[in-house]
């Protein structure tokens, strides 16, 4: 998930919170509201009972019952009680609750509520003895509010829902667009025009500081890419020169050394042997430095895959003329298109031919096996041999610079040729990979992507 998407639901997730917490602590005011206002209204009538009853003056008692009936609607359901508490003994009353009574008794006075039946009660303190005055009714009203509330509150909720939801991508797509324009930039920044700088790093925010990170940084890999490209362009003749005068001049020393003379016949081959050997090694050498780069691309071409493993085979045979290398093209599928190939032809030549001679030579020319075929897509070149195999804890090593097996010590080698195979395969966004066993060979397989021209 992008960092977009989780701030997105970060956000929708803590505004979501919020509103629930909002509308919880609505319908909870709400809610106490209502039943301490009902509440309020039982016991104003639970004490103007107690007063008209305490009341010895007639005409003052009917006043009083005048003005509660103008001035104080019936409640629903209501019901008044006078009850003695000697009387709690010898009757029971049904109507009351007795946990409810018992707390009057204890504290003076009580609620209570069961159902939608809201109780109000107190005790009266008369010198003929204490009374117990209730009044219950129900409050239907009271309860439609609350749902009506409850109802609002769940549509607002879920209305409200969906502008979070689309406030908060809206809102993380406005904030992380100068973060996709940074990776749009950087995105089209090559080995070819590491030139290129990114807009926007005059500010003080943390997009700015990133800006001016990533110019940093390819201000310094322009730096180290000349430098490279550099030593590329001059290593060439710098190296060679030199290697090919001692080489000239030990073959023209070995023309005119005398037979006899075997002392210096055998050290003028040593240098002659050692030459060739160090200008193998600078020539993979540059390769290797050169396959660095992803700035050839002009160079790429339609290739078939067929037409260049036949090449392979072919220059196979004028190094090794003993190999015993087989192509087998039996699972190749009959539209051509689908193992054409977008690439450099030289450099694939170059990476897949340091396999197959690696084959041969590790395999003291046993049969060696060139199989093509495709799979998912990708147009597979499989090298496989009988020869001394990988051994399983080098196998994660075998792509490194100079490193060679450990079963490898009879044979000649530097350790560069599969570095700059994988270098040369991702260069062109293809993979390899090694199936092999100790003493029962290697099966190295090369999968590149197929090309598709559009028509």
């Amino acid at each position: 998930m992008t960092i977009q998407k989780k701030v997105a639901w970060l956000f929708f997730a803590l505004t979501s919170g919020g509103i629930i917490l909002f509308s919880a602590a609505v319908f909870y005011f709400e809610h106490q509201f209502n039943f301490e206002d009902f509440y309020k209204r039982l016991e104003a009538r639970v004490n103007i009972a107690a007063d008209v009853y305490q009341t010895k003056d007639l005409d003052s008692a009917g006043a009083v019952k005048d003005m509660r009936q103008r001035f104080l609607e019936r409640l629903p359901s209501e019901s008044q009680y006078i009850i003695k508490p000697a009387d709690r003994l010898t009757h029971k009353f049904d109507a009351i609750p007795e946990n409810f009574l018992d707390n009057i008794l204890a504290d003076g006075k009580s609620r209570y509520k069961t159902n939608n039946t809201f109780y109000a009660g107190k005790v009266v303190r008369l010198t003929e003895g204490d009374l117990i005055f209730v009044v219950s009714a129900k409050d239907p009203y009271g309860l439609k509010e609350l749902d009506n509330l409850e109802k609002i509150l769940i549509v607002g909720f879920v209305v409200l829902l969906v502008l979070v939801y689309i406030i908060g991508t809206r809102f993380s797509f406005h904030t992380f667009k100068p973060v996709r324009n940074i990776i749009k930039k950087v995105n089209t920044i090559t080995a070819n025009n590491l030139h290129l700088r990114l807009d926007g790093s005059d500010g003080n925010d943390e997009i700015a500081e990133l800006t001016r990170t990533f110019n940093d940084m390819l201000n310094r890999l322009e730096t180290a890419f000349e430098t490279q490209n550099n030593f590329v362009s001059n290593a060439s003749h710098e190296l060679r020169t030199p290697l090919s005068i001692i080489k000239g001049e030990a073959e023209l020393a070995l023309k005119h050394v005398s037979p006899d003379d075997t002392v210096n016949k055998q050290a003028l081959s040593e240098i002659l042997k050692g030459a060739k050997s160090l200008q193998d090694m600078i020539t993979s050498l540059l390769g290797l430095a050169q396959t660095g780069f992803d700035g050839k691309k002009q160079n790429w071409e339609p290739i078939r895959a067929d037409e260049l493993v036949w090449d392979i085979k072919k220059a196979a045979d004028h190094i090794v003329a003993a190999n015993n290398i087989t192509v087998d093209l039996s699972e190749l599928p009959e539209d051509v298109d689908t193992i054409t190939l977008l690439g450099n032809v030289h450099l694939l030549k170059l990476a897949i031919s340091n396999i197959v001679l690696n084959a041969c030579k590790y395999s003291d020319n046993k049969a060696v096996i060139i199989k093509l075929f495709t799979e998912k897509g990708r147009v597979v070149i499989s090298v496989k041999d009988q020869g001394i195999g990988i051994p399983e804890e080098d196998i994660q090593h075998i792509f490194e610079p100079f490193f060679r097996a450990s079963n490898t010590g009879k044979f000649d080698g530097h350790g560069v040729g599969l570095p700059l195979a994988l270098n040369i395969i991702r260069l062109h966004k293809g993979t390899i990979a090694i199936i092999s066993k100790v003493n029962m060979g290697a099966d190295i397989r090369i999968a590149l992507p197929a090309y598709h021209p559009k028509r």
